[in-house]
């Protein structure tokens, strides 16, 4: 199984097909259809041509691209530790993109968390400080902060 690459690609350039995928996800979401056949419909493409792309094509935000940052994190093996952390994301109204955690070894486990702080409540060092007081969190670092 090969890794997946994306592009970022001028919608002007791209078939039709790509914007109304993404016109029957934006209709499903917002829920002016009841269901994929009544958005399909509505866009003028066929079901098995939204399920054929629609885990493959996304609208892209300058803004959203903006405000991701991700965070190492050296977390105690331990349950509960993880959920702890992820709350303190929650309380700071932060949206959790991925989680990512290495199984443990010598009672530690190695996590990074993307995150998209476009409605965060406080700052970014108040997060980083917050998150280093989670009970199990040894250790916190920001690799990658866009803003």
């Amino acid at each position: 199984m090969s890794e997946s690459s994306y592009l970022l690609v001028d919608e002007k350039v791209l078939p039709e097909v790509f914007s109304k995928v993404i016109e029957v996800k934006r209709r499903l979401e917002e829920g002016t259809a009841q269901n994929t056949s009544e958005a399909v419909r509505a866009v003028g493409i066929s079901r098995s041509v939204f399920y054929k792309y629609r885990d493959y094509v996304f609208p892209y935000s300058k803004s959203d691209a903006s405000s991701i940052m991700t965070i190492q994190a050296l977390l105690v093996d331990r349950p509960g530790v993880l959920m702890s952390m992820l709350s303190v994301f929650y309380d700071a109204k932060v949206n959790v993109l991925t989680v990512n955690q290495n199984i443990p070894t010598g009672g530690r486990a190695s996590v990074s968390v993307s995150v998209r702080t476009g409605q965060m409540t406080g700052t970014v060092d108040l997060l980083l400080s917050n998150l280093l007081r989670v009970e199990g969190v040894l250790k916190i670092e920001s690799i990658s902060e866009k803003q």
